[in-house]
């Protein structure tokens, strides 16, 4: 048994290393993204991928709450976000007909049309910054890892221990 009651606390100095590399990773790819998308297509990156998804949906229309948890934003700033994206004839909202509680956003043919216009650069972007950069092996295992965090931040016990923290 070690002496040292800090033990496990800290990070060794390869765990601190990789972690600091993920923090940035988290920190610059979005905003880079972000600005890319901003310059090129006057869009955020979240609201590109907002009409993005409602794109791959049927009828291009998704619960409000169900898309806010897509995009990782909470239902009040998807709430603004969906607001501009109205004003400028991208999206609306109407309630959702199988359960008036619920509202749906609808992604309209001039906001499928910004989509369009965007993606071709921002697909270069995102193939120049990440998938050009890594072998097919290393972005399958980046995407499988990514995942399996993802999985951990959403499962009920991470959950458990964020409230007992709280």
């Amino acid at each position: 048994m070690s002496s040292d009651p800090h033990e496990g606390l800290w990070l060794d100095a390869g765990e601190l290393s990789a972690w600091l590399a993920v923090v940035r990773l988290m920190t610059r790819l979005p905003w880079a993204i972000d600005g890319r998308l901003q310059r090129d297509a006057d869009l955020s990156m979240v609201e590109y991928m907002t009409m993005a998804t409602l794109a791959k949906t049927p009828s291009w229309t998704m619960r409000m709450s169900d898309l806010a948890e897509d995009a990782s934003v909470s239902l009040s700033r998807l709430s603004h976000m969906v607001r501009r994206l109205e004003d400028r004839g991208f999206v609306r909202r109407e309630p959702d007909p199988c359960d008036g509680r619920f509202t749906n956003a609808v992604l309209l043919p001039e906001g499928m049309r910004k989509m369009e216009e965007a993606a071709p650069a921002h697909v270069a972007f995102v193939r120049h910054l990440v998938v050009d950069n890594l072998s097919p092996e290393r972005l399958r295992r980046l995407g499988q890892d990514a995942q399996k965090i993802v999985q951990r931040i959403d499962s009920p016990a991470s959950t458990e221990r964020r409230s007992s923290a709280a």
